[in-house]
């Protein structure tokens, strides 16, 4: 099948380059002309607009966006302004659920399918293949089916053979009519954001399982640790990732790569622990708060990525000048 591929960063590319081993012609576009010219030599074919893009692939054509959700909207509306009837545009990045539905609901009177593919898998997807949770008609799933299938991981992690009846199990499946791909793929995220913040959190507590070797200050200003017999342990949290690995009922991806990370560097020297959010956890929340069910763990995790940015500076100031004011106490340097 003929795809165009709009936005080959970390995962547009490798989704190319797995389309292209799978048979599939690609037409491909991004801002970078490097970008471009490396899959160019791996046997996709380079656009150098959108507007080329376009004219190089036979009606009807299919258009899939790999873009920030910050600039999604407007190139998918350039694109549209540049496709006709029977043609489909397919937004596999991080975009608000709600966008696909009202862009969905633009583009149908001209003819233009919509379809929203919420894409896990990252840099290994390329590897180990991508989780698609799909938006859109029955239509737009069948005639889409074939790319689905090859960037899926299947069985194998090579892909599934199209047509299958139950697309679950082999990573990927029509989750529902335009705007609930990504509905998913927003949960989806919201949790991740929640699992990541558990095993920060609980590695952070093994860290600091020798707390009472440690010399701590005695003045009004720190509060001492009772007990200090009980915190004498040094722990290897690199080796208790391997541990935990294998047979735990913890056991993840998620770990698999944090052992890695720890395995690599235990003192984690080359972060700064910036952690940034694209949107998907604040989304996930709101549908939360506006349906009304209860989710403390990922709006916590959430906000724990606000503070880590330091946006909790001003509030923390306030609060020593608070404490200044009722008690004199100093802050500790």
């Amino acid at each position: 099948m003929q795809i165009g591929m709009v936005g080959l960063g970390r995962m547009g590319a490798n989704m190319v380059r797995r389309l292209l081993k799978a048979g599939h012609q690609c037409v491909v576009h991004d801002i970078d002309p490097q970008n471009v010219a490396d899959l160019v030599a791996e046997g996709a074919t380079g656009a150098g607009s959108i507007q080329d893009l376009v004219e190089k692939l036979d009606p009807p054509r299919a258009v899939w966006l790999m873009l920030p959700a910050a600039i999604t909207n407007r190139i998918a509306r350039e694109c549209a302004g540049r496709m006709q009837a029977g043609d489909m545009l397919i937004d596999g990045g991080n975009s608000y659920y709600r966008e696909a539905v009202d862009l969905a609901a633009e583009l149908a009177p001209r003819g233009i399918q919509v379809v929203d593919a919420g894409t896990s898998g990252g840099v290994w997807g390329l590897e180990r293949g991508y989780c698609l949770m799909v938006g859109g008609t029955e239509e737009a799933m069948q005639r889409l089916d074939p790319i689905l299938a090859a960037l899926a991981p299947g069985l194998d992690g090579k892909g599934a053979e199209p047509g299958s009846a139950e697309t679950a199990a082999l990573g990927y499946l029509h989750c529902g009519p335009t705007g609930a791909g990504h509905f998913v793929k927003m949960v989806h995220n919201g949790i991740e954001y929640g699992i990541m913040a558990a095993y920060a959190e609980g590695f952070n507590i093994l860290k600091a399982a020798d707390a009472g070797q440690q010399k701590r200050a005695a003045d009004a200003e720190t509060a001492p640790l009772h007990d200090p017999q009980y915190y004498q342990f040094d722990i290897d949290v690199a080796h208790v990732a391997e541990l935990w690995r294998h047979g735990s009922v913890i056991s993840s991806w998620l770990l698999d790569l944090t052992a890695e990370a720890l395995e690599h560097d235990p003192s984690l020297a080359d972060f700064d622990g910036i952690v940034s959010d694209s949107g998907e956890g604040r989304w996930t929340l709101r549908a939360a708060v506006e349906t009304g069910i209860p989710a403390p763990v990922l709006s916590s995790a959430l906000f724990g990525r606000f503070a880590s940015r330091d946006n909790d500076e001003f509030a923390n100031k306030l609060i020593s000048a608070m404490r200044y004011a009722f008690g004199g106490h100093t802050e500790k340097p």
